[in-house]
């Protein structure tokens, strides 16, 4: 075995005991992974309350949608907007930072805002559940008419050398039409798959399948593959679009990669495919969010909330960040025991809760996803 390849490799020579702690404590840790407490050096100095900013960091492809003349170009564009993201999303730490960051758990409550091109595209998040953790965001480019609305939680386990998370939840979104008339797409998402946990150099690949179900009945079906142990390229993927999932007869077949070039065909009747072109390039930087300084944040934004935690981490000066840590977990554990204790609920400021969204179960049913009803996140007027 290669020296980079020996495990722990990657680990901070301070850091190497509370590493192998950590990997001994999931390797037999049986229910949500998500509840451990990681070493300090893998910590990100950002919360997951920033994590639904990366659906709008694709900003011209996200408005852009609203521009197709056809259900057919509209469910391509939609498609490319989503392939657009996950770049961002799921490869942007591990470039910038040599691996893979776990993320700060948000505080219930907890609010990322921000925007881009001067509120062009705006974002509201809110951690709306803190056990499970979930999130919920509403991304809208009111000018063009179209609007993602959605949440997101994750369940993660451990198998082999790898901890594998079920993204649990799923994304609206709505395009406003010339005619008056909304299309609605429903937005699913993929397992993850993290590897490298052994070298103490994390990194995140897709697996699986998800959808994109467009309310006038045609589906996008992404297939995730990832670099095998002898072949294959990272990050790689296929997809079809048709009427239904994986359908036998699609309109068009994509590939590539999603975090660089990937092609599509236009499939003719027949079943032959023509010329192949460019899809889509994702590896192209984009804008990242504007963000109001944390001075003019209100107490309940994210990047104040974890302020101190975050300058530790960004520091090195891991004690700092650990304390500041505790003392934040602490006052919201003793405001969760006063809330009980006065027989108070606590109520979201951005969101309100619709349970068994009738328009999910439509559109799920449509693509054969499962669960086949769940609750959605709706921002409050």
């Amino acid at each position: 075995m290669s020296a980079d390849k020996e495990e722990g490799a990657a680990v901070p020579s301070g850091q190497k005991q509370s590493w192998g702690a950590f990997l001994k404590s999931i390797a037999s840790f049986s229910g949500d992974l998500s509840s451990l407490t990681a070493p300090p050096f893998i910590l990100s100095p950002v919360s997951l309350a920033e994590f639904p900013s990366y659906w709008g960091e694709a900003d011209e492809a996200f408005g852009k949608i609203a521009d197709g003349t056809s259900t057919e170009q509209r469910q391509l564009l939609v498609t490319e907007w989503f392939i657009a993201t996950l770049a961002g999303q799921f490869t942007r730490r591990e470039k910038e930072t040599g691996s893979e960051k776990k993320p700060l758990n948000p505080i219930l409550g907890e609010q990322f805002l921000g925007d881009w091109k001067k509120g062009e595209t705006r974002l509201q998040a809110e951690q709306v559940s803190h056990h499970p953790p979930i999130t919920g965001y509403f991304l809208e480019n009111k000018s063009k008419g179209v609007s993602l609305q959605g949440h997101c939680a994750q369940k993660t386990s451990f198998s082999g050398r790898t901890i594998v998370v079920k993204q649990v939840g799923h994304g609206l979104l709505r395009v406003k039409l010339a005619s008056g008339e909304t299309e609605t797409y429903l937005i699913t998402l993929p397992k993850l798959v993290i590897e490298g946990i052994f070298f103490g150099a994390p990194y995140v690949e897709l697996s699986e399948h998800s959808y994109i179900q467009g309310s006038h009945g045609l589906t996008t079906t992404i297939e995730y593959k990832g670099k095998g142990y002898f072949s294959g390229k990272a990050h790689t993927f296929t997809a079809s679009i048709g009427t239904g999932p994986s359908p036998k007869s699609p309109l068009y077949a994509i590939e590539g990669q999603w975090t660089g070039n990937s092609t599509y065909t236009k499939v003719s009747g027949s079943g032959l495919a023509t010329v192949s072109s460019l899809f889509l390039d994702a590896a192209v930087s984009r804008p990242p969010i504007n963000v109001v300084p944390i001075e003019e944040q209100n107490e309940f934004e994210s990047r104040r909330v974890w302020k101190d935690v975050a300058d530790g981490i960004r520091k090195g000066d891991f004690e700092a960040a650990s304390v500041a840590k505790s003392a934040l977990e602490n006052s919201e554990r003793q405001k969760r025991k006063d809330e009980a204790a006065n027989g108070v609920t606590f109520e979201t400021r951005l969101f309100e809760t619709l349970l068994d969204d009738p328009e999910y179960k439509v559109l799920a049913a449509m693509c054969k996803h499962k669960p086949e009803s769940e609750e959605s996140y709706v921002p409050k007027a």
